[in-house]
């Protein structure tokens, strides 16, 4: 089975993707996590500096340091 690794209220830093051209990397909370489809682990994150909601795949996110 597979596991989220980031939980609602997680702050990641988002690393920037060539397929995703208007996703902006930088600081995101985890809104909330999405069920695993065949993209992987999924979340909708809200960006710290423009407030925009996105879907981002796991693999481009790291923890954020506090």
């Amino acid at each position: 089975m597979i596991k989220h690794k980031f939980a609602k209220g997680d702050r990641v830093i988002a690393r920037a993707d060539a397929s995703n051209a208007n996703m902006r990397p930088g600081i995101y909370t985890i809104v909330s996590v999405l069920p695993v489809a065949g993209r992987g682990c999924q979340y909708r994150a809200k960006s710290v500096m423009d407030t925009h909601e996105r879907v981002l795949d796991e693999d481009l996110l790291q923890p954020a340091d506090a």
